[in-house]
């Protein structure tokens, strides 16, 4: 097997882009990439495209031929559409590592994209919604504020805590977000600010709930032959990885459902794979598309027991200059959530982190972590990083 490296990362800013469509993400994102990699789009080989729904968001599907023919890639390579709920552009990258891994290729490029803004939010809740079960739990009427909102509750009364607790991780990431010029929401909130907005779904508020968004992020896989042939240097390896799946339907799943049953699983692979113990990560990502997300992650990942991760950013722990480092971005909470774009986004964020380029920087980061979920947690993927 073969070593990886990250060669190039590019980003768009997350937000609402109502002058740009899928594909001008898509190739702003990539171009960024590959200028990074200093590499040439016809150097790539094979094309792994991580996307949820731009079929029902702009009427295109067959994504990877379409930004293919965008790029202007050499003929004849391999390119593969991924979706996996909020997950899919993290599988994307998942198996592009593996291919880099196995052998299979030298440079692969990895994007996530979404276009979501070009739907009311009527239809994108509606849209969202079929990441859950269609036939037995959306005819109840239950959205994904609903699912989260149920996983909260459940887990204030297993272990107690509180609608403060969750505003404190609001309030850290839109700290982290304040100090990102590629956040949708770049600024601070108050505890005042959390309790003046609207209820979405007791107990989760608006501050609790990522936003929609549209944007794009891509990175350049490359091989350790390649990086050896490479003028550019400042790389950083991917060590190991993991993924898992579980039931669709929430109520088909453990008993409880605050446990991510995914993300620990995908967590023990990739640090069985890494050869590394979880007090050596410096900086982590994880998938808190809702406030509680952020605190099931944290416990489900195995950084915190079950019960206390609720209260790690009130106590300041998460915050970039803390014992562990959360979302240094803002997470999807402030920096955004266009669905596809969001598991190569927290690839971005861990790698500029490992080069010391973050707007956040964690001092001496060498090993970064990050863990993208689908759904409410059918499906997870955990890829760790380490600074070459």
């Amino acid at each position: 097997m073969k070593k990886v490296f990250v060669a190039g990362i590019g980003i768009t800013k997350f937000g609402k882009h109502p002058d740009k469509t899928f594909r001008d993400l898509a190739v702003e994102a990539a171009m960024k990439a590959i200028g990074d990699a200093n590499i040439s789009p016809r150097d790539i080989e094979e094309l792994y495209v991580g996307n949820f729904a731009q079929g029902m968001f702009e009427g295109q599907t067959h994504l990877a031929p379409t930004i293919y023919g965008d790029l202007g890639i050499r003929s004849n390579i391999k390119g593969v559409r991924l979706e996996n709920a909020c997950a899919s552009s993290g599988f994307a990258l998942y198996e592009a590592y593996r291919a880099v891994k196995a052998g299979y290729a030298d440079v692969v490029l990895v994007l996530g994209v979404e276009k979501m803004t070009a739907q009311k939010t009527p239809v994108v809740t509606k849209i969202l919604a079929t990441a859950g079960d269609a036939i037995y739990e959306l005819p109840t009427g239950i959205t994904f504020p609903g699912y989260f909102a149920l996983m909260a509750t459940a887990y204030f009364q297993k272990y107690g805590g509180s609608r403060e607790d969750l505003a404190e991780i609001a309030i850290k990431n839109h700290y982290h977000a304040s100090n990102n010029p590629y956040a949708q929401y770049p600024k601070k909130i108050t505890i005042e600010d959390y309790f003046k907005a609207p209820m979405i779904a007791e107990p989760l508020g608006l501050y609790d709930c990522s936003p929609i968004s549209d944007g794009a992020a891509a990175a350049v896989l490359i091989s350790e032959d390649y990086a050896k042939k490479s003028s550019k240097d400042g790389f950083v390896e991917i060590i190991g990885g993991g993924a898992s799946v579980t039931n669709l339907a929430l109520s088909e799943r453990a008993e409880d459902i605050t446990f991510l049953e995914p993300v620990a699983v995908s967590s023990e692979k990739a640090f069985k794979e890494a050869k590394i113990d979880k007090d050596d990560v410096d900086v982590i990502e994880v998938h808190d598309c809702f406030t509680i997300a952020e605190a099931l992650h944290l416990e489900s990942l195995g950084f915190y027991k079950r019960g206390e991760g609720i209260k790690a950013a009130a106590n300041g722990e998460t915050y970039y200059d803390g014992k562990l480092p959360v979302n240094t971005d803002g997470g999807l909470k402030a920096k955004g959530h266009p669905v596809g774009a969001t598991g190569v986004g927290m690839a971005v964020e861990i790698v500029k982190q490992l080069r010391g380029e973050a707007y956040n920087q964690v001092e001496g980061a060498e090993i970064g972590l990050m863990s993208n979920m689908g759904g409410s947690g059918a499906s997870n993927v955990v890829l760790i990083f380490r600074r070459v």
